[in-house]
């Protein structure tokens, strides 16, 4: 017979590894060929002029400049109007 009592199994024992979104490079700073410039889920931030996004959103410098961000008025699928920032590459 044992000695001590089995622990119980535990519910919240689990943990996701790091995404490691958000904003990688910011406004004014040069951005080369191939430089990721934004991580995100969605399309919270537009691509701009010289500037690609790929499958996942990511937003990616397609020349050598700098990092430029403005805004951009968008008329959303219920005829709101929403402002949504556009990042560029300059």
């Amino acid at each position: 017979m044992a000695h001590k009592k089995s622990a119980g199994t535990t519910k919240n024992g689990r943990d996701s590894n790091p995404k490691y979104l958000g904003i990688k490079l910011n406004a004014g700073a040069t951005a080369l060929v191939g430089q990721v410039i934004i991580r995100q889920r969605g399309t919270d931030i537009l691509p701009g002029k010289n500037v690609g996004m790929g499958k996942d959103h990511t937003i990616f410098a397609l020349k050598d400049g700098k990092v430029a961000l403005s805004y951009k008025r968008k008329t959303s699928f219920d005829n709101k109007v929403v402002k949504k920032k556009v990042v560029s590459v300059v």
